[in-house]
């Protein structure tokens, strides 16, 4: 039984500097192909330090008392390039560079035929979790209209298509996911917010599609972009209000770095809320009162029954004592307001 107010992450966990360079990592754009010169340790022994690693990150994770955990995405060179370069239909060899939301030039597959997923990809990262904790799990899948907007297209007449071929194979791996034991899977699409009169023409039909049939408890992450990549925010979303309709059950959202103005979040009745309280630009915790009191500003506009808190994003980019601690100052904020 999970409490009031539920602790979780969105994502991602700083990695080790054993197991990743950090200084190329934090030095570049997060990859949308592979990029294997990011790993420190060789190719033989690679899997063996991620599961390794993996073991670490989810033992902080039970210290510091979350309630819903991950696998910290420590296997991961970035939140969606494991599962999208895995597809049949996407040239990985040769990637296209093109412009991405931050205005930088990135390298990304390109399509050139139908895309399909061929076997699974995280579901043997989702049984490593269950079989190393007890506690309510989640796994992030990159959502179908993200990755629709990080690859060139060329082999589909509508940008649409592209993203339902994208969400049928998501939905395949959510199925097999919870199959595998996942208490919830989540799909992140930040590109929501960065492509809003694309994501109103066909995202929410890609969503939709990719959780299909599907029984278990289903999130969505939309955001603003990583902390220490985008720095500059707005106070409110430019494609949020649209997300009450789409058939996830839970949407995450970041307030504590852009001041939301959470008056935004009655737009979103019908769904619980996982909300960002945890400023991933500064690398000092916050304080048990900074978090009771963003916790406590929320519940003028969403119950408690529907409120979850997290950090705004994915903590990979900060040093792993400073997640830590800001995890603490989660917990303890969650636990004061609870109580």
């Amino acid at each position: 039984m999970l409490p009031l107010i539920p602790t979780t992450l969105v994502g991602s966990y700083p990695q080790p500097d054993w197991l990743i360079d950090r200084d190329r990592l934090l030095d570049s754009l997060p990859p949308r192909v592979r990029a294997q010169e990011l790993w420190r340790v060789p190719e033989p022994y690679l899997a063996q330090a991620q599961d390794d690693a993996t073991a670490l990150a989810i033992r902080d994770l039970e210290r510091v008392g979350l309630d819903i955990l991950t696998d910290g995405e420590i296997r991961r060179e970035s939140y969606s390039n494991r599962f999208a370069t895995a597809l049949a239909g996407l040239d990985i060899d040769n990637p296209a560079m093109v412009e991405g939301r931050t205005g930088k030039v990135n390298a990304v597959p390109r399509v050139v035929g139908p895309v399909r997923r061929t076997r699974p990809v995280e579901v043997d990262d989702l049984r490593f979790l269950r079989a190393n904790t007890d506690r309510t799990i989640k796994i992030t899948l990159p959502g179908p209209f993200t990755m629709s907007q990080q690859a060139e297209n060329e082999a589909y007449d509508d940008p649409a298509d592209l993203a339902l071929d994208l969400a049928a194979a998501v939905n395949e791996e959510v199925r097999d996911l919870f199959a595998a034991g996942a208490d919830v899977v989540q799909l992140d699409e930040p590109w929501l917010q960065a492509r809003p009169e694309q994501a109103r023409a066909y995202a929410l039909a890609a969503i939709d599609r990719a959780v299909t049939g599907v029984e278990g408890t289903t999130a969505l992450h939309t955001c603003f972009g990583y902390a220490h990549i985008v720095r500059d925010r707005p106070a409110g979303y430019s494609f949020l209000a649209e997300l009450n309709d789409c058939a996830v059950d839970q949407i995450a959202v970041e307030s504590a770095q852009p001041h939301l103005d959470l008056s935004l979040l009655r737009d979103l009745g019908s769904k619980t809320i996982i909300l960002g309280v945890l400023d991933l630009s500064d690398e000092t915790p916050e304080t048990v009162d900074e978090v009771a009191r963003r916790i406590e500003a929320a519940l003028a506009f969403v119950p408690a029954e529907r409120l979850q808190v997290a950090p705004d994003c994915g903590m990979k980019y900060l040093p792993r004592d400073a997640a830590r601690a800001k995890l603490r100052a989660l917990v303890e904020g969650a636990r004061r307001v609870r109580g």
